[in-house]
Parts: C-alpha cells; sequence; structure tokens
C-alpha cells in the first residue's frame, strides 16, 4: 500500500496511491488524515488496504497522481528523530577533521532530535537566508512508527514500522561547529527536513526489505547531474529496529513517530572511502561526504556547498527501474523575511 497527503490545511488530505504511481482516490471514506490512521492502524489500515486493491483494479474513482501537489507523507510529526547508521559516514567526517572515532559509535548508535514542526514537501524549495551557512542534502531511508513502548526491544521494534520513505534532511554545515561545541547538540544547523512524496508499507518493497533494513540503491542528483548511486541495505550498522529500540530506551514513542537512518554511506569495494561517481564510484548522497574525502586525498575540500540556484534530486527506485516513493526534488531559494 502506498499513500501520500496532497496538501490541504496543516495535516493535508490522504489519498492511496497506485503502485506505479499514477493515480490516487481519495482516503476520506475511511479517514482523512495519515496521522489519524497511524493513530488506529491496527483497525484503518485493512480498510484502507482494500480501496488500494480497488484501485489498483479500477473499482474506485480516481484521478491523476501529481507529486508536486504533495505535501511531506506527514506534512508535521509528533517527533522526529534521525539517527546515524552508517558510521562510515561519520569515520570518514571525523578522519577528515583529524578527531579519533570512539570505539562505541560502532554498537550505540548516534541519535538527534530535529525539528518536526515544519516539514518540507517533496518540491517545495529549500528556503534559508545565508549561503555562507553551508547548505547541504542528506539522501537518508526513514520510516514511520506506530506506538512504542519504552523498553522495546529491537525485533519487536521491527514489527511496528508501519511505513517506510525517503528523506532530505538538510543542514547547515558551517553551523554544526559552534553547535556541538556548546556540548547541547543540533538546532540552528538542522534546517527543515523534507521527504518523499509516497510513504509504503514494508510488505510493498517485497525482498528489499529485510531485518529492518532497505536494499536498494538511494539515488541523488545535484544540478541535475548524477552525484551518488550507494545501497541503502549495505554498511548500515545499526538497523531500524535498533535505532527504535535506541530512542525508546527511557520513553515510549507515540505513532507517527519518524525515524531516520542518516546519511546513506558505502564503502570502496577495497575497504576505502567511497569514490565519486566520475571515477565510477558510487559516489554520495551528501555534499560533506564527498568533501571528507578531497580533504583525505588532497589535504582540502574543492567542492562548494550549495548556493542559491541549485538543485537536488533524490530517488529510490525498484529492480525493474520503476520509482518507489516518488522523487524529492527541490531548489535552493533565498529567504526573505
Amino acid at each position: 500500500m502506498k499513500l501520500a497527503s496532497l496538501k490541504h490545511g496543516r495535516d493535508g488530505r490522504l489519498v492511496i496511491v497506485s503502485r506505479d504511481l499514477t493515480r490516487a482516490t481519495d482516503a476520506f471514506p475511511v479517514v482523512a488524515t495519515l496521522q489519524a490512521a497511524l493513530d488506529d492502524w491496527e483497525r484503518l489500515s485493512p480498510r484502507l488496504a482494500d480501496l488500494a486493491e480497488q484501485l489498483e483494479i479500477g473499482s474506485v474513482p480516481s484521478f491523476r497522481f501529481h507529486e508536486h501537489h504533495c505535501a511531506s507523507p506527514l506534512p508535521r510529526a509528533y517527533q522526529w528523530a534521525d539517527g546515524s547508521a552508517y558510521v562510515n559516514h561519520v569515520a570518514l567526517v571525523r578522519q577528515a577533521r583529524g578527531v579519533e572515532m570512539p570505539p562505541s559509535f560502532w554498537t550505540d548508535p548516534l541519535m538527534y532530535q530535529g525539528g518536526s514542526d515544519s516539514f518540507l514537501g517533496p518540491r517545495d524549495p529549500i528556503t534559508l537566508p545565508d549561503e555562507a551557512h553551508g547548505i547541504d542534502f542528506e539522501g537518508e531511508v526513514a520510516v514511520i512508527t506506530d506506538d512504542v513502548p519504552m523498553g522495546v526491544t529491537p525485533a519487536a521494534a521491527r514489527g511496528l514500522i508501519r511505513l517506510v520513505m525517503i528523506a532530505n534532511d538538510v543542514s547547515l554545515r558551517n553551523l554544526i561547529p559552534g553547535e556541538l561545541g556548546k556540548g547541547f547538540g543540533f538546532f540552528q544547523s538542522k534546517s527543515s527536513s523534507a521527504f518523499s512524496p509516497v510513504a509504503v508499507t514494508p510488505d510493498e518493497l517485497g525482498t528489499a526489505w529485510q531485518d529492518g533494513k532497505l536494499s536498494r540503491p538511494l539515488l541523488a542528483f545535484f544540478n541535475g547531474e548524477p552525484f551518488g548511486k550507494p545501497d541503502a541495505g549495505v554498511d548500515m550498522t545499526f538497523d531500524f529496529g535498533t535505532l527504535i529500540a535506541h530512542a525508546a530506551r527511557t520513553r515510549p514513542l507515540v505513532a507517527g513517530t519518524v525515524i531516520g537512518s542518516g546519511t546513506v554511506s558505502n564503502r570502496d569495494a577495497d575497504g576505502g572511502p567511497g569514490r565519486p561517481i566520475a571515477e565510477d564510484g558510487l559516489g554520495y548522497v551528501c555534499i560533506a561526504e564527498l568533501r571528507t574525502v578531497e580533504t583525505i586525498r588532497n589535504g582540502e575540500p574543492k567542492t562548494p556547498f550549495m548556493r542559491f540556484g541549485d538543485a537536488v534530486r533524490i530517488e529510490m527506485k525498484d529492480a525493474k527501474g520503476h520509482s518507489i516513493f516518488g522523487a524529492i526534488d527541490q531548489i535552493v531559494r533565498k529567504h526573505h523575511p
């Protein structure tokens, strides 16, 4: 089942989307918003699934689905917690800075609590005040949970994942050192994040979804050029069950909690840093990782962060080349108060 929220009010208008992302039907005969569906998932999801099957066979009214009409599947959420499941990414960034990485990073996930009250739609511009802040995109996989009890095990947590999507976790790289230096975490350095037009149930992913991991390449394009295609199922140190259990160690999580994977990152075949697309590597899904590789190789980075007018596209396709979630496609624009 594939679900989307068309832009309407604060919480969107829930629609069910065909598997090929061409048609949709309103979910209002069952429930009006995705958050309301998640709040009563056990009762409502079978009815939504019935509508989805009727949409596929053409037995319910439908209309053309346009991704640019979408808000993020949850236009706002009770919680957005972003992990760093690809420890290779963390290791590279710290290596470039000449900072040793604690061994615990390989066994205890990193996670920050982001702002969930102003998610961007997948085609909304990234509007920010200053290029000097170091504007960057970060391609990620994300999941939406049901209610999660405190102290849940990773295995049980995997069974509470209701929907999967992809994300652009916008980061302001030049503000991060100052904030982390205060010892109190990210705030201004993490702008509003965007999510894919469509969120899908795990069963829709087939064999690509195994043990809390999604094994498909995540595709990133920067100003129309291929930038990265790392496989989200490779080099993922912590699966989503582990990330959810980490978040719920000392608190319950409510239905509609969004958990991110952190930047998808693959090592090279020789075990070293990934190579750029131009060198027949898998590339990267954030500029910062390319800059760290440039620093490791040449002593300094040469690729600039995003400027006003730059564009990023993030997408994932199935084994037949069909888009799974639709595309995040955004342009950076200057914010005018």
